[in-house]
């Protein structure tokens, strides 16, 4: 690529990540496509009956509010400390950001990037040998008829996130025998059991598998759904040793959070209700049992059966590295994530995602060169990713890309350009 043109950058993934990336590159007059295989915010519509721990300040920026007030002066956003539901975040910032002029013509909905390749190169080919940078990215699509193609571009960024691809909940994180012929009767997401699933879960016996904030937002919903429809019961299973699933936060900034780590707990300790908790409890085997499942596990160092209509298993989620397997990218063996990112992010030890700070551009490069993993993908296993934290690695790479240290479109004085 002759160094007078600007990069043609190719951006997978539509959520929140990918579009702040889109819009910082379109701000900058650079040649952007969004390829994304669903809908706008595809994960977040998902989930998006859960409300997050975060305020709306930290899940915005700068260049996106300006970006919304020059097409509508009269767009109402919410207060910085507002929390919303991800359905709410979809349709007054993501929704209209992806409407705007700067973005709507980049946007390629229904089309899914399959492979990615360099141009002249295999995987084994030179490794660190500068040329690989001279040759453009190979993308392979599929659009939404079905039809292949192949897409250049000169820088990729994969924000598709980990949402997508859940982990296993068997012993060891493989799949526990029978898992995978009983997926019909287990639920791997966030389920609305108050809204659109209820009909699935009211007076149903339910077995739910993790010790995090998902399995701690499942198990206080389907509280609420048993006094409403007191047949409803809960066993609740996590591998730790705690009385108390989730561990609180001393002085909590987050209410949200704070609020439900205590009433989670309080269901799991408190001993009438139609919660269960088990500790030091994982499940061993799945299998078919009158249109339900029986669950064998070991809790406590004995063997216990429950006979359950539902699982959910909020066991956490797994990048998936299939798209860039013909790139030369460096994996941490333990997340999964960005080698130098993942090195960055245990070096700085944090317990809390709050005290996670930028990590730095370089801790961005992978050996490809110009393919950067951004987002919840690029933390990988890792659960402590906050927004925030994208939106500072978009402004990091774009220092890369643009090869300008200093470039920060979120400064007060830089403007959006129209395009």
């Amino acid at each position: 690529m002759p160094r007078s043109e600007l990069p043609r950058v190719a951006i997978l993934g539509a959520g929140p990540v990918g579009l702040e990336a889109a819009l910082y590159a379109a701000s900058l007059g650079m040649p952007v496509v969004v390829y994304e295989r669903d809908r706008v915010g595809a994960h977040v519509q998902q989930w998006g009956h859960v409300r997050l721990f975060s305020p709306f300040g930290m899940n915005h920026t700068p260049l996106g509010r300006n970006a919304l007030r020059a097409e509508n002066p009269q767009h109402a956003l919410p207060g910085d400390k507002d929390c919303l539901t991800g359905r709410e975040h979809l349709s007054v910032y993501l929704e209209p950001l992806a409407r705007s002029s700067l973005l709507r013509d980049k946007l390629r909905l229904g089309e899914e990037v399959l492979h990615i390749g360099r141009r002249g190169f295999l995987k084994g080919d030179a490794p660190g040998d500068p040329r690989r940078a001279q040759q453009p990215f190979l993308l392979v699509v599929r659009d939404s008829s079905g039809r292949e193609r192949v897409d250049e571009a000169d820088v990729v960024l994969d924000c598709t996130g980990t949402y997508g691809r859940h982990r296993w909940m068997g012993e060891g994180g493989v799949p526990a025998p029978g898992e995978k012929a009983c997926a019909a009767h287990i639920a791997y997401g966030l389920e609305d059991v108050l809204g659109e699933r209820r009909g699935v879960y009211a007076g149903r016996n339910v077995l739910v598998v993790g010790s995090g904030y998902s399995a701690a937002t499942t198990v206080c919903n389907l509280a609420t759904l048993a006094e409403q429809e007191p047949a409803t019961w809960v066993n609740w299973v996590a591998r730790g040793s705690g009385s108390q699933p989730i561990r609180r936060i001393m002085n909590d900034p987050l209410p949200e959070r704070a609020r439900l780590a205590m009433q989670a707990n309080r269901l799991a300790t408190r001993p009438e209700g139609n919660v269960e908790f088990h500790n030091q409890t994982v499940v061993e085997a799945v299998e078919p049992l009158h249109g339900g499942l029986r669950v064998m596990a070991r809790s406590g160092g004995r063997r216990v059966n429950w006979d359950v209509e539902r699982i959910v298993a909020n066991v956490g989620y797994t990048p998936d590295g299939d798209l860039y397997r013909e790139l030369q990218v460096h994996e941490c063996y333990a997340t999964l994530g960005p080698m130098a990112l993942a090195a960055a992010l245990l070096k700085q030890g944090a317990s809390d995602c709050l005290a996670i700070g930028p990590q730095g551009a370089n801790a961005l490069r992978t050996p490809e060169p110009n393919f950067y993993v951004l987002g919840a993908k690029s933390y990988g296993r890792n659960a402590q990713f906050l927004l925030r934290n994208g939106f500072e690695q978009v402004r990091e790479v774009f220092t890369l890309i643009a090869g300008k240290p200093d470039l920060n479109l979120y400064k007060a004085d830089a403007s959006v350009k129209r395009r």
